[in-house]
């Protein structure tokens, strides 16, 4: 039997997974690296951190299952997305630290673009906001005079996590390919949601010169192969998707109205509209979906929330309220309720639905009965809350129902939060056997790219959802949980002018 492996990189760590060919995992190893926040709203990550906790990841996992290259069919990349990297293509290295996704400079590009706001979202599926990879772009380019002009010389390169990725694995300096897929594309406020393709109306608009961008090519299909001096040297590249779309393909949400949600950093509700683009009025972005070569492509609406576990983060090594990530589900779990106390962490803003960049993280609710205990559980169920109101949301802009939503992500093992999540989003919520969606949704794609899965119906087949909850509460308790949520919400806007 072959293995194809999963490069995992997320926003917070980095993870190599080994999959035998019907799914299941046969080794894993994770490693977290460094996060930096220089200011208020500036979050960066070093890409040069990124690349070697790759080559250390896939190095141990490769120990850990005892197996050479020789054994790996295929290679999968999934990543997060909208993150920024500018470099040099003659030295590799960075000009610059990667701006996450969760970073909010540039809000000057973002203030002269909005009177082609309409036209920007009809283009690509995207409101003009800080979030995607464009500003971030307009920001480096001219964070200094002479990046813009090494820009336009063609010395420089630009792309997400995975072109990066790519570009290192297959040689760097030496050859390296510089491409990317759709679905990262999708993000970066440049591509034509309709061709899949380059806009060259975005780049009139931003002035960003064509010589930065990547090829894009589809999510399933060759990318190239691995550079010989690397350690899964000849491994063919052939599958990439971006992180929340990988999850939707690992939950193998793959007919029209399939909706998944994933409970990681942030919170990703996705529903896949099939080769319809649907265009939202409800602050969701119109995504694509996956890419496979020679087919058609596949859509799908998001509604993407800042801040989630990273709210646990912040509750664990800011606060110091938890001493790790899995004490929460305990603390919160002490109390009956949240004691009237409600949590909105808008430390970036907030994103879908409302999309208020003025916004900021809000405790509101305090008295002297309050403990940490009902923070944690205000916190948890601030998680679950921003979810509701992404699907209120998803139901009006898809046409679709959605009586289901499968849930995924380090955050969806907390049974008590997916019971209060089925309860206000009145859906039934359901949990797969391998909750880490994301991996598997890259070595599905790298495995139906490779010729291992004739498609996705094949892989549709490993699916297995274990546990479910239904709604527990009445409609008229969720009415008022709603209605307080909203009214904490109104508290947060406003604060930065």
């Amino acid at each position: 039997m072959g293995f194809v492996l999963a490069l995992d990189e997320g926003t917070t760590s980095t993870r190599a997974v080994i999959f035998s060919e019907d799914g299941r995992t046969a080794a894993s190893h994770t490693q977290e690296f460094t996060q930096h926040f220089p200011a208020t709203g500036h979050v960066e990550h070093d890409a040069t951190e990124i690349w070697r906790t790759s080559r250390e990841v896939i190095g141990r996992v490769m120990g850990s299952a005892q197996l050479t290259q020789g054994d790996i069919t295929a290679l999968g990349i999934t990543n997060q997305r909208e993150t920024t990297i500018l470099w040099d293509r003659s030295t590799g290295r960075p000009v610059h630290r990667a701006l996450v996704w969760q970073d909010t400079r540039g809000g000057e590009h973002v203030a002269a673009l909005a009177e082609h706001a309409e036209e920007i979202q009809q283009i690509t599926g995207l409101p003009v906001n800080t979030y995607f990879s464009a500003i971030k772009l307009l920001w480096l380019l001219d964070s200094d005079p002479g990046i813009r002009e090494r820009a336009e010389a063609g010395e420089l390169l630009f792309g997400t996590v995975d072109t990066w990725l790519i570009w290192n694995l297959t040689g760097g300096t030496d050859g390296g390919i510089h491409v990317t897929d759709p679905t990262n594309a999708s993000r970066t406020m440049l591509m034509d949601l309709r061709t899949r393709t380059w806009s060259d109306r975005m780049l009139e608009l931003t002035g960003i010169p064509a010589a930065l961008l990547p090829e894009i090519r589809p999510s399933v299909g060759e990318f190239g192969r691995v550079a010989d001096r690397q350690l899964l040297g000849g491994v063919p590249i052939t599958g990439v998707l971006g992180d929340q779309q990988a999850a939707a393909f690992g939950q193998c949400a793959f007919s029209p109205g399939d909706t998944k949600n994933t409970y990681g950093t942030g919170c990703f509700l996705l529903t896949n509209t099939g080769g319809d683009i649907r265009r939202s009025e409800h602050g969701l972005v119109s995504t694509v979906a996956y890419e496979i070569a020679g087919e058609d492509p596949v859509y799908a609406l998001e509604g993407s929330i800042a801040v989630a576990g990273s709210l646990v983060q912040w509750l664990r090594d800011s606060l110091g309220i938890i001493r790790t990530s899995q004490e929460v589900e305990e603390l919160a779990a002490s109390v009956e309720d949240c004691g009237d106390v409600y949590f909105v962490p808008a430390f970036s803003g907030l994103f879908a639905p409302r999309w208020r960049s003025d916004a900021r993280g809000t405790l509101v609710g305090l008295t002297r009965f309050s403990t940490k205990a009902h923070i944690a559980r205000a916190a948890l169920e601030s998680t679950a809350f921003q979810t509701a109101e992404v699907l209120t949301a998803m139901r009006e802009d898809s046409g679709f129902a959605i009586r289901r939503i499968a849930a995924d992500g380090g955050m969806s093992v907390n049974d008590a939060l997916m019971q209060f999540q089925a309860d206000v989003a009145d859906c039934e919520v359901v949990r797969p056997e391998l909750v880490e969606s994301t991996a598997l949704g890259a070595a599905f794609a790298a495995g139906i790219g490779a010729g291992v899965h004739s498609g996705t119906a094949e892989v549709a087949a490993f699916a297995v959802h274990r546990e479910s909850w239904t709604p527990q509460i009445s409609a008229d308790e969720r009415t008022r949980v709603l209605a307080r949520w909203d009214q904490a919400v109104q508290r947060s806007l406003g604060w930065v002018e």
